[in-house]
């Protein structure tokens, strides 16, 4: 057998040399922003942890009661063994929450991607799918075996042609992000809709990165650019601003049936541990009530990003969530400052190919209500620090 994989070590090595391997290491998560690695306590940019809620007590006790009486695990599929209490009450919750007629859980937010689109498209039909998008949309577009056409959300003029040369195609889909999670910014919301409406195509968002945090409630960019109402499938996830685990679909009965019965990433896994479902529902009554966490978060990032461009440092322009990367375009560049600050007790990722597109190596700093302005402050002169040695 290990001559049947030498070819393994010969990939991983040029792997290695083009800048590009991962490693694999312990991190400890710990509260107010913080981890561990080793025996060293670090301030934590890497995390997708928008408002602090995983280890929040409120959540913790949640999930630690419906440990108690309901076990670690779900035992199957919700297709087999029916969905739990926590289970309906955390889809309920964000039925409420999303102000949908009705939301059907997955395992993760890549699931939920992946089942939500091959279930949905159709082979005969063609999909128009961000370049930016998350690796789970791109996946799920490929899957359906639909015709794929990338388009670019800054030149919406080639999209729009594209699509009115499409009208052969029995359905014509739109797939976005609505926050790019590699840039920070907002998807065109209002012109993907216009274009949808123009064209008669199907809009599907992927609110990953924007629920919870955005918008006047939370629910997400839509919220905040006033078009909820005209989107046809709204995808969101549990993992980033919620604190936890799990992906969903909120949208209208019919939708959320449909998937039941056909989304393979959703029948064939195992339901979501109830103890999870009840420190979701608990951490969406969080974002309910404590706006205060999302406003914060949002501060910071704009304090980050422009004491960054004050610096010089090459910042796409505008930010609008919580995640702000600075380019460095070499892989080996973006993986060394990430080494130096680690160094200097700040955990930053170091994003390479082929996550972003060649030639855009960076850092991808996220912010979280967890952090403080101290944290943030201290994190700009220490890269000002590195950047002029």
């Amino acid at each position: 057998m290990a001559n049947r994989q030498n070819w393994l070590a010969n990939e991983l090595h040029a792997i290695g040399t083009a800048g590009l391997l991962r490693g694999r290491r312990v991190v400890t998560r710990l509260p107010c922003g913080r981890c561990r690695i080793g025996d060293r306590e670090l301030i934590d940019f890497s995390q997708n942890d928008y408002l602090g809620l995983a280890n929040d007590p409120q959540i913790v006790q949640a999930a630690q009661q419906t440990l108690e009486l309901a076990g670690a695990g779900a035992g199957a599929s919700p297709l087999i063994t029916g969905r739990s209490p926590a289970y309906a009450t955390l889809e309920a919750k964000i039925t409420e929450f999303k102000k949908s007629e009705a939301a059907i859980l997955f395992p993760t937010g890549f699931a939920a991607n992946l089942g939500t689109l091959s279930a949905l498209i159709d082979p005969g039909d063609i999909v128009f799918c961000d370049r930016l998008n998350h690796a789970s949309l791109i996946d799920g577009c490929r899957l359906s075996r639909a015709k794929l056409r990338v388009y670019h959300h800054d030149k919406l003029e080639r999209l729009d042609r594209h699509l009115e040369k499409s009208n052969d195609y029995p359905r014509r889909w739109i797939i976005t992000d609505t926050v790019f999670s590699m840039d920070g910014h907002l998807a065109p919301l209002v012109e993907l809709c216009n274009l949808a409406d123009k064209h008669d195509a199907i809009l599907v968002v992927d609110e990953a990165h924007a629920t919870g945090l955005l918008g006047e409630n939370g629910r997400g960019a839509a919220e905040l650019l006033g078009v909820e109402k005209r989107i046809d499938v709204s995808i969101g996830t549990l993992s980033k601003a919620i604190g936890g685990l799990g992906g969903f679909v909120a949208g209208s009965q019919p939708l959320v049936e449909y998937l039941w019965n056909t989304a393979r990433t959703q029948i064939y896994s195992t339901a979501l541990p109830p103890a999870i479902c009840s420190a979701m529902v608990v951490a969406f009554d969080i974002v309910h009530s404590e706006p205060e966490r999302r406003q914060h978060v949002l501060t910071l990032t704009q304090r980050l990003q422009s004491s960054l461009i004050k610096s010089r440092f090459h910042v796409p322009q505008p930010i609008q969530a919580a995640i702000v990367p600075v380019i460095l375009n070499d892989p080996r560049a973006a993986l060394d400052l990430a080494e130096r600050l680690e160094l200097e007790g700040f955990a930053v990722g170091a994003i390479r190919p082929p996550t972003v597109p060649q030639g855009t190596s960076r850092l991808r700093i996220t912010l979280s209500a967890a952090h403080t302005i101290e944290d943030v402050d201290q994190l700009v002169q220490t890269l000002c620090h590195l950047a002029s040695r």
